[in-house]
């Protein structure tokens, strides 16, 4: 799994016009990544991450200060551009094999006692932040 974590003041995506995730003030936009070989174990161990990563302010984590996260599935992650003009998909998972392991994540972390929103899987999503730094960073687990 891959993700990019950007520390953010405020996220929100949108759907069809229709606000579907946000978050307000301090926390994390995540877009999350998935690729043939991902397990429930990996999602576990990348929220194990995403909730305790030092990137807030102050070195803090979302689980020392309580921030939320708005995750978003994100299958470009695995595009591939280094030959030719167009990327290639073919690292990305399927939609249903990525899907549920990109709900895992966000089970795990709300299990973590993380305050989560999300995207819609699938959707053609418009996302709107606040990078607070930048501050960007990726994740891979």
């Amino acid at each position: 799994m891959r993700a990019v974590v950007q520390r953010v003041d405020g996220a929100n995506v949108v759907v069809n016009g229709e606000t579907v995730g946000a978050i307000d003030g301090e926390g994390l936009c995540v877009l999350v990544g998935v690729t043939h070989d991902d397990t429930k174990e990996k999602a576990a161990q990348l929220a194990r991450k995403l909730w305790s990563v030092r990137i807030l302010p102050d070195e803090k984590s979302c689980s020392d200060v309580d921030a939320p996260l708005l995750v978003i599935s994100q299958f470009t992650l695995y595009g591939d551009a280094r030959k030719g003009r167009r990327p290639t998909w073919n690292a990305a998972a399927p939609g249903d094999v990525a899907g549920p392991l990109v709900d895992e994540v966000v089970a795990r972390l709300r299990s973590l006692g993380a305050t989560v929103a999300t995207g819609r899987f699938g959707a053609q999503m418009r996302v709107t932040l606040t990078n607070d730094g930048p501050f960007t960073v990726i994740v891979e687990v």
